[in-house]
C-alpha cells in the first residue's frame, strides 16, 4: 500500500505542475494582447495626435525663417504700390 500512497503523490505533483504551466501560459497570453492593446493605442492615437503638433509647431518656425529670410509677399508680388506713386 505505500507505494499506491507514493503514486498519488506524483499524480498530485503532476497536475499541480500542469495547472502552474497552464497558469503561465494564460498570463503569457495575457501579457502579449495587452502590449498589442497599447502599440495599437500608440499607432491609432498618441503617433497622429503628436504628428499634428509637431507638424503645427514646425509650420511656425519654417514660417518664421521664411520671412526673415526675406520672401514674403513682397519677393512674389512685389513692392505694394499705393495711389499716390501712379
Amino acid at each position: 500500500m505505500p507505494s499506491s500512497v507514493a503514486s498519488l503523490d506524483d499524480d498530485t505533483t503532476s497536475v499541480s505542475s500542469y495547472n502552474e504551466d497552464e497558469e503561465y501560459r494564460l498570463a503569457q497570453q495575457e501579457w502579449e494582447e495587452s502590449l498589442e492593446q497599447l502599440q495599437q493605442l500608440v499607432a491609432i492615437v498618441l503617433l497622429p495626435f503628436f504628428g499634428k503638433w509637431l507638424g503645427r509647431r514646425w509650420s511656425h518656425i519654417a514660417y518664421a525663417r521664411y520671412l526673415r529670410v526675406g520672401l514674403g509677399k513682397a519677393f512674389f508680388f512685389g513692392e505694394p504700390t499705393s495711389k499716390s506713386q501712379r
